[in-house]
């Protein structure tokens, strides 16, 4: 990736929102007090609050917490990993809102370990539109959000999913 990277914070029902993107796609957005804060950013992000890219994501959470069903794909996702990573990201875009699915279940849709399958949930940069919330642990506890359990209880609560 080359170019400026910039940055915006937007409040939102969880917190503090910040995400950050190029001029032509999210590469991530992070609740704050969040793990892997700005990781993996190439550089440090220059505020633009007006960037086209935010202002559309913007409308993109606005309709989600108004508890609408935007698709991820309304928006252009460029989040930074490894291949494995990015696998597992992809995967994540299949679960359906409003429904959960466990590491295991993940693991086993991608050949691969449900450690390994966490390791890369836990450090999604794009947090809520690539739906990491919906991961539980095997016996159907919640488990493992970087951005901290209660706030994936209240996004799944959002999505009609009660523990």
């Amino acid at each position: 990736m080359s170019g400026p990277v910039y940055c915006t914070e937007l409040p939102s029902p969880v917190g503090l929102l910040t995400l950050a993107g190029t001029e032509e796609n999210l590469l991530g957005l992070w609740l704050a007090g969040q793990k892997y804060f700005l990781d993996p950013l190439p550089q440090r992000p220059e505020r633009r609050d007006t960037l086209p890219l935010f202002l559309a994501v913007r409308r993109w959470l606005t309709d989600y917490f108004a508890g609408e069903r935007p698709a991820p794909v309304e928006l252009p996702l460029a989040p930074m990993g490894s291949d494995f990573r990015q696998r597992v990201w992809r995967q994540l875009l299949t679960i359906p809102y409003g429904t959960v699915t466990t590491y295991g279940k993940l693991a086993r849709a991608l050949d691969s370990s449900p450690r390994a399958v966490g390791g890369a949930v836990g450090h999604n940069p794009i947090s809520i539109i690539i739906p990491c919330h919906r991961v539980i642990g095997a016996t159907g506890s919640l488990t493992g959000y970087a951005g901290g359990l209660d706030r994936k209880r209240q996004l799944l609560e959002m999505e009609g999913v009660y523990f």
